[in-house]
């Protein structure tokens, strides 16, 4: 062995015992993570027109289901949100092809996604363009439907090709065994480093008639969206033309999606794909001034949000979900931009992951966000404790108080620029010891 070899070797065997020091010392949460939702994978909806199924193939996980199949049925609409990293992977180009491709219409003879883990095809060259399509073509074939109507997902180490034979000899298993209520399994098949399975769903009445909605996602690290790694699927039985799915899909991912960040780094994976059957039987919505298209879009946003809240709850090493909120400022992209430069800031994150109430790093990061700020306007909040205004620290801040409120697993961080009516929302977490641990070892 040479000494290279033996050097990363021993590395690699140190982290190992570094991490179950910090699992002993109570400093890195063992196995689920202390922010996910009570009570595990949340009951689902059954969506009308729409099937998983789910297998184990050894992709890069042993004993575990990584890889997904979800059919709908002739008639569907399918809109779509990705990455803009210009490294995106082999399937993300892919779906945007043919996303193309539906533009204004619908699938007459069905749709499909189908999705691994593990493996994230990115980097890849043409050997990830050629698996792509050629997967696509056994699912479509398998299906009876053409490749074009047959998106996938990728998520998993870049750079290392994806085993196309043993995809496509789990392709007859997973058509042979899709269900309608077998979401959760889906959900299963795509984590990587998640802590658990991320689902929501929900029903509502349009025009009398019960619709519902189901989505899943997956995201741990490298999130940042920018349309994190995340993947995330929606479907709904209610009848949307594309055009219309697609313009309320980019706009919930903004507010959604787009508005969590655990590491501030943007996947080559990034995905969101939605799919309405039409099959609840409500009257169609063909525009954003139809009838029931605000119910639609609200019942949309709430799935996504908490899909989204769950990434982030379930972010590498995570202890503590904070929500970033800005307010006054001279525009809405300026407040983002505040936002996003807290939830993003190593420094502050840190300073939450030991309860340190150091608002000066809250004025580090707004002042390097590059959006317009005074220092004499600005005003700071942990939760309702006023910690700085007027340009220097509030005559009412207490550090006893501010300490104890960063105890929380939950967070609240406010801050008022004082310029105009610019506001952005922003959920994030910590950074703790688990965050190291769980990267320095990802890939053995």
């Amino acid at each position: 062995m040479s000494k290279k070899k033996k050097k990363i070797r021993k590395l690699k065997t140190r982290i190992r015992e570094l991490r179950k020091e910090l699992e002993a010392a109570g400093r890195l949460p063992p196995g689920k993570s202390p922010l996910a939702p009570a009570g595990g994978f949340p009951p689902l909806p059954v969506v009308k027109g729409v099937e998983f199924s789910a297998v184990a193939t050894g992709v890069r996980y042993r004993g575990r289901t990584d890889v997904m199949l979800a059919k709908a049925v002739p008639g569907s609409t399918v809109a779509g949100v990705f990455t803009r990293s210009t490294t995106r992977s082999a399937a993300v180009r892919d779906c945007e092809v043919k996303l193309a491709k539906h533009a204004g219409g619908n699938a007459a003879e069905g749709l499909a996604i189908l999705a691994n883990s593990g493996n994230a095809n990115a980097f890849t060259g043409r050997d990830g363009d050629e698996a792509v399509a050629t997967i696509a073509g056994q699912v479509g074939g398998a299906l009876g439907f053409p490749s074009a109507s047959v998106f996938s997902a990728s998520t998993g180490v870049i750079g290392e090709k994806l085993p196309t034979p043993v995809i496509i000899g789990a392709i007859d298993g997973l058509t042979a065994e899709l269900e309608p209520g077998r979401a959760e399994d889906a959900a299963r098949a795509i984590m990587t480093t998640d802590t658990y399975p991320k689902g929501s769903g929900t029903s509502f009445a349009l025009d009398g008639i019960e619709v519902s909605i189901c989505g899943i996602a997956k995201g741990s690290g490298m999130i940042a969206p920018d349309m994190a790694t995340m993947l995330a699927f929606v479907f709904t039985d209610a009848s949307v033309n594309q055009n219309t799915l697609q313009a309320l899909v980019t706009k919930i991912c903004d507010r959604t999606f787009n508005s969590i960040t655990v590491d501030g780094d943007t996947s080559t994976s990034d995905t969101v794909l939605a799919v309405a059957t039409g099959k609840a039987g409500a009257p169609e919505i063909n525009d954003l001034r139809s009838p029931g298209c605000a119910e639609l879009g609200a019942a949309l946003e709430s799935v996504m949000t908490d899909l989204a809240k769950q990434i982030v709850r379930d972010g590498e090493g995570a202890t503590k979900f904070v929500e970033i909120n800005v307010t006054g400022a001279s525009s809405c992209e300026d407040a983002k931009r505040v936002a996003k430069s807290v939830a993003n800031s190593p420094l502050v994150k840190t300073a939450i992951a030991g309860g340190d109430p150091n608002w000066g790093r809250i004025v580090m990061a707004v002042g390097k966000s590059g959006a317009q700020a005074d220092r004499d306007l600005l005003l700071i909040r942990f939760g309702e404790l006023e910690v700085a205004s007027g340009g220097e620290v509030s005559e009412f801040h207490s550090e006893r108080l501010a300490a104890e409120y960063m105890k929380n697993s939950e967070i609240e961080i406010s801050v008022d620029l004082g310029l105009g009516e610019g506001s952005a929302r922003v959920w994030t977490c910590d950074f703790s010891y688990g965050y190291v641990a769980v990267n320095a070892d990802y890939r053995s």
